[in-house]
């Protein structure tokens, strides 16, 4: 496994140098800054991962306001009593994607982020404090505690919110794998966690976040 440094050089190389290289590296939001995020704002962006998943992005993108005004603004405490009748009426509205399952996942997400509000405070105070050295455990509980957040929907989810993460984009398994980290997609707890040591290794080396470890992986490969 190479150094952070010479990772970076590497990504350095190909995106133009070292400046312009820093120029494309997100910067995660910090404790503080994510507890001040209102729990519906967790809810929507969960919720338009899941729905983002397996279908085209640009069109959840279009059609994000409408979902919007569809879930009335995505209150947990309001759609973790989904009735039926809110189901059947989601079910014909034209302003979202009508998948059963996934208008489920709302209801189901909600009472998540309402149990977490109960036991932490709030939904933003438990993913805030959340150690970034144990990343992968984090992942492993919303999987079994939360609804369709196996994959990369809770990943995406975590970085859109500005949570420290990596994300097991294709190009940044392709550079695990070119490093000896896993040797295929991790999926296992096994592989996850041979990835988070991985990264706290080039945390350690580099002081960097996970998200700029993340991206640096991905700038040594593709275009």
């Amino acid at each position: 496994m190479q150094s952070f440094q010479s990772l970076f050089e590497h990504a350095a190389k190909r995106k133009g140098g070292t400046a312009a290289l820093e120029a494309l590296l997100p910067i995660p939001l910090n404790s503080e800054a994510l507890t001040k995020i209102p729990d519906d704002r967790w809810l929507a962006m969960m919720s338009r991962c899941i729905f983002q998943a397996g279908f085209s992005w640009k069109v959840i993108d279009k059609k994000w306001p409408e979902f919007e005004e569809a879930f009335a603004g995505f209150s947990p405490q309001r759609w973790r009593e989904m009735s039926d009748g809110d189901f059947d009426r989601l079910l014909k509205d034209r302003r979202i994607v009508r998948n059963a399952t996934k208008i489920l996942t709302v209801r189901d997400n909600a009472t998540f982020l309402c149990d977490l509000a109960e036991e932490h405070g709030s939904a933003a105070k438990f993913f805030a404090e959340w150690p970034t050295e144990d990343y992968v455990e984090l992942l492993i509980l919303m999987k079994k505690r939360g609804s369709r957040l196996g994959g990369n929907s809770a990943q995406y989810f975590l970085r859109f919110m500005g949570k420290d993460s990596f994300i097991t984009s294709q190009d940044v398994v392709t550079a695990l794998i070119r490093e000896g980290v896993i040797s295929s997609t991790p999926k296992s707890q096994r592989d996850l966690r041979a990835t988070q040591q991985a990264f706290n290794q080039w945390q350690q080396e580099s002081g960097r976040s996970l998200t700029q470890i993340s991206k640096v992986l991905a700038f040594t490969i593709g275009a």
